[in-house]
């Protein structure tokens, strides 16, 4: 069964064939992501690595956690599930405050 790691501490400059070809090391790597920023389109400096086996993905973790690549201290551990957030919504009201620019807070003009 693959077992997926999570790597964080990458440097930007980490590519997902560098992440892949590192982590071979400690076995079959059925994938590997770096995950990127949509607005800027550079690395947040963290990804994901999946191990073939749950003995390989040890023997990865044995052999990276806490030890330097591409010039970083990475962390490596099994990855959790991620967290169900709330949806966030961009534009429009939002939840913020309602803002009416002919009157302030005291019902009388801005302008």
């Amino acid at each position: 069964m693959n077992k997926k790691l999570y790597v964080g501490g990458l440097s930007y400059s980490t590519t997902e064939s560098g992440l892949k070809d590192a982590f071979s090391q400690a076995g079959t790597v059925v994938s590997a992501i770096v995950i990127m920023d949509k607005m800027t389109g550079r690395s947040k400096g963290f990804g994901f690595v999946e191990m073939s086996t749950d003995e390989e993905a040890t023997a990865a973790i044995d052999m990276f956690n806490g030890k330097e690549l591409d010039g970083r201290v990475v962390t490596v551990n099994e990855a959790r599930p991620q967290e169900d957030r709330p949806k966030r919504s961009f534009g429009g009201n939002g939840g913020g405050r309602s803002f009416d620019r002919n009157r302030d807070s005291r019902g009388g003009s801005n302008w």
